[in-house]
């Protein structure tokens, strides 16, 4: 993925030098690509373009906060240094190639202090100290930090972590992973919740099992009592019965043939 937007990037390079919103434009798609390849969904993993009020209560328009698991965040501000770039490749002496160079650290190092004059990082959200500044273009990175190492700690002073391509990507590999392992996490609980309440309504289908076979058996020994008072012994309720519908009782309906039987 490095290698496929780096040369996209090289090739973008010369069409979008002198147009600074295009530059953004495209700085923030390249973004936004890396978020969707690590399995980032916007909504979900990210959001773009939000806007904040400051202390001020000035607006202020995010280029992309990523989520984080427990409601943390990460600002990535997107800032593209092409123009000066292109024109050091296409300078045509070693004069224009200097200043060319030179004009391109000088892009980078503002893009630096802009940022740090947004201070983002007193938006009331929950992040890090540090802001992403992203440069999408690799090598134009490269070659500023060859002329000025020092890019990085005069960033970090200031609360910015300079980020290309590759090193965005490792970056929101990790976060995905993070969201990962939250997932997995989330679930054991659920499961774990879950499992309990599955547990507890067994105890309580299993008490009425009992309670129901107690029943059953009082139920039984209560029938078999009522039966030997219907059919056992010499003067039993059938006998009985019987005998008034054989001395001349009137009755429309007659006892059971085999509880008769049982009776005799």
């Amino acid at each position: 993925l490095n290698l496929q937007m780096g040369k996209e990037a090289e090739n973008l390079t010369n069409a979008l030098k002198g147009d600074s919103k295009t530059q953004g434009n495209w700085g923030e798609l390249q973004i936004e690509n890396i978020l969707q390849k690590v399995g980032l969904k916007e909504g979900l993993g990210y959001e773009k373009e939000k806007n904040l009020k400051n202390e001020k209560g000035e607006n202020q328009r995010l280029d992309y906060i990523v989520n984080l698991p427990d409601g943390k965040n990460i600002i990535i501000d997107s800032k593209v240094s092409l123009t000066a770039y292109a024109e050091y490749y296409n300078a045509e002496n070693r004069e224009e190639e200097k200043q060319s160079l030179k004009e391109h650290i000088k892009s980078v190092n503002n893009h630096v202090k802009i940022l740090s004059e947004k201070n983002y990082q007193n938006l009331g959200i929950n992040q890090p100290d540090y802001i992403l500044m992203f440069l999408a273009n690799e090598p134009a990175l490269g070659l500023a930090l060859i002329e000025d190492q020092e890019i990085y700690d005069k960033a970090l002073e200031n609360n910015i972590v300079i980020v290309s391509t590759s090193t965005l990507l490792a970056t929101l590999r990790t976060v995905a992973f993070m969201w990962k392992q939250d997932n997995q996490n989330k679930h054991a609980l659920e499961i774990a919740r879950q499992s309990g309440a599955l547990y507890d309504k067994f105890c309580s289908f299993s008490d009425d099992l009992v309670k129901i076979g107690s029943n059953i058996d009082v139920t039984k020994k209560s029938y078999s009592e009522a039966m030997k008072k219907l059919v056992e012994g010499k003067d039993n309720l059938i006998r009985k019965s019987e005998r008034l519908r054989e001395l001349g009782a009137k009755a429309s309906k007659k006892i059971n043939s085999k509880l008769i039987e049982r009776a005799d």
